[in-house]
């Protein structure tokens, strides 16, 4: 499959954070995926696996789906994968480096690299048949532009998931989980990935973001339809669906 690494600059106001996500994450991607299954005990690769199966109840199999912020495109090459899927994914990040480090796992299947700024996407209105992002939208400079970014990008009646860290409400889960998230998991992630601020982003990013029903409320406003979300694990993450009317 041909790679298009075609770069598109985002824009100010947001220029200044998305610079800094981007040079974190392309600074992280030689250890991403350790971590990632580290620091999850693995669960990460079973909240991916449902959030593909709720792309593909709704998106067609032959179509062209969209990985946004796709990192090291554990989601596109989970979803390209699937035997029932005969399409394509294209997999876009502005973080080459992640990218780069994902290479292999677009090897064989119907995966194309794209590195280019999700919050102004190089497609025609209506392009794909669905789209996924996974622990990304959290990273957007303007949460509300990217939502109506990958919105504009879908065709009528076609499907988005979004696969999100959230912060759980119950509190005896609550206090445990933000013991880990706040004091071990900066500690182990700043030892293996060697980079000093990084894993403190996570848990502060992830403690401002909006909780799951603020976000399906977001998704409604930039122009989904029939949004419903369900909590994973008692409320670490969250999985939501909406559909772009039509």
């Amino acid at each position: 499959m041909r790679d298009a690494f075609d770069r598109g600059g985002p824009t100010p106001p947001a220029a200044e954070k998305a610079r800094a996500v981007q040079r974190m994450f392309d600074a992280i991607a030689p250890r991403y995926d350790l971590l990632n299954h580290l620091l999850t005990l693995n669960i990460d690769r079973r909240w991916r696996r449902r959030a593909v199966d709720r792309l593909l109840t709704r998106a067609a199999g032959d179509a062209v789906l969209l990985d946004s912020c796709a990192g090291t495109m554990d989601l596109a090459a989970e979803v390209a994968g699937r035997d029932e899927f005969q399409g394509l994914v294209v997999a876009l990040d502005f973080a080459r480096a992640m990218l780069e480090r994902g290479r292999h796992k677009a090897e064989g299947v119907p995966v194309r690299p794209l590195c280019a700024d999700a919050l102004r996407m190089p497609h025609a209105n209506d392009t794909f048949g669905g789209a996924i992002v996974g622990f990304g939208v959290r990273n957007f400079a303007d949460l509300e532009a990217g939502l109506r970014e990958l919105t504009r990008v879908l065709r009528p009646g076609a499907p988005l998931v979004i696969l999100e860290l959230s912060v759980p409400v119950v509190p005896p889960l609550r206090w445990l989980y933000l013991l880990y998230f706040t004091r071990i998991l900066p500690l182990i992630g700043r030892i293996v990935s060697r980079h000093g601020s990084a894993y403190s982003y996570l848990p502060a990013s992830v403690q401002t973001f909006p909780p799951p029903d603020e976000l399906r409320r977001l998704m409604e406003g930039a122009g989904l339809r029939n949004v419903e979300f369900e909590r994973l694990m008692g409320g670490i993450a969250a999985i939501h669906r909406g559909v772009k009317p039509g």
